[in-house]
């Protein structure tokens, strides 16, 4: 009997002391629980001031040659000779390629000497009708028109004028300035129907991209457009809107083209490319993207106040990469406003400005 009383009291005084280790670490718990929450938060701030700010509007867009022509020879003759190549580049007037210019050269020589012909038969008649043709000033419209039908002359005339077409379009010249592409056919090879080479002036090219019909008033021609492409995001040129077609189409897009330098020969005609317009608006209250931050999807901005966190709803404008326009509401110039270290605030929260 004195054993199972001796046994009751050893679990009687563990169950005792277990009990008083729980509680104790509970009380810690707490304790250390309202030491963190009284702790402050460090923050970064900086007054919120009217500036100068660059609105962006992003669209794609592709790269188009300022000037591009497609070249062709007028007549089949074989390719004697072919001067360029793909991807070079070339200068207005620069010879291109040659045809065989035998056939071409003959008729041209046939032409004339007909020419020649009805020259003299045409003097023949108008000395018929008693006048010269040295003088011919002084002969009726009418009787020189009938004169010339009748020695065929006219008829002469035409086919000199296009035998002596085809031999000067025998050998092509560049129109522009510009670089060679879709050159395929060979020497010794004829021509046929398709374009000889396309010839493209990419030393300025356009930059073609559609905006909204809403977005319409916010760009004017001479907007600075910053045209990156997607196949090297670390490369990027500046340009200007030079054309906004005046009509939207059924999708409810406007079409605008911009020129952009193209000084490193980086960007290439039919190119994909993200375009950034720019527009300078002067004097807004701009804050920085980082200040603002999501609460029960509304956009709030902390601004501090007797240090503590001060829970600001916000309406935005505007904004670029980096920067929101902001309405001015409760937030005006000069307040205290939380940039960093605000993703986790609530309002009235304890905060030291860090410098």
């Amino acid at each position: 009997m004195t054993k199972k009383i001796l046994i009751g009291v050893v679990l009687a005084s563990a169950l005792y002391a277990c009990s008083s280790d729980k509680e104790n670490k509970e009380e810690g718990t707490e304790e250390v629980t309202e030491v963190t929450e009284d702790k402050p938060v460090e923050v970064k701030a900086k007054p919120v001031e009217y500036r100068d700010f660059n609105y962006e509007l992003i669209s794609n867009g592709t790269i188009a040659a300022l000037n591009k022509a497609e070249l062709r020879f007028q007549s089949q003759e074989h390719i004697v000779k072919i001067f360029v190549k793909n991807g070079q580049r070339v200068t207005k007037g620069q010879k291109l390629a040659e045809l065989d210019k035998f056939k071409l050269q003959n008729n041209m020589e046939q032409a004339e000497e007909s020419l020649e012909r009805a020259k003299l038969d045409l003097q023949d008649v108008l000395i018929g009708q008693g006048y010269s043709l040295s003088d011919s000033t002084q002969i009726p419209p009418e009787t020189m028109k009938i004169a010339k039908i009748r020695s065929n002359y006219q008829q002469s005339s035409n086919n000199y004028i296009l035998a002596k077409y085809n031999l000067d379009m025998a050998t092509l010249y560049a129109p522009f300035n510009g670089v060679i592409a879709n050159l395929t056919v060979k020497e010794f090879n004829q021509p046929g129907g398709d374009p000889f080479c396309t010839i493209v002036d990419n030393q300025s090219p356009e930059v073609v991209f559609h905006i909204l019909e809403n977005e319409l008033p916010l760009i004017n021609l001479n907007d600075r457009v910053i045209v990156t492409p997607f196949s090297q995001n670390t490369y990027s040129v500046e340009g200007r809107i030079s054309e906004i077609n005046p009509i939207i189409d059924k999708n409810g897009m406007v079409k605008v083209k911009a020129v952009v330098s193209n000084r490193d020969n980086k960007l290439y005609e039919g190119m994909n490319v993200k375009v950034c317009v720019q527009r300078f608006l002067a004097k807004q209250l701009v804050i920085p993207k980082s200040a603002v931050v999501l609460r029960t999807n509304k956009k709030v901005v902390f601004t501090v106040k007797g240090n503590k966190a001060i829970w600001n709803y916000v309406e935005t404008a505007q904004e670029n990469t980096d920067s929101y326009v902001l309405v001015p509401d409760k937030i005006n110039a000069g307040d205290s406003m939380i940039y960093e270290g605000n993703m986790h605030l609530m309002d009235q929260v304890q905060v030291i400005v860090k410098q």
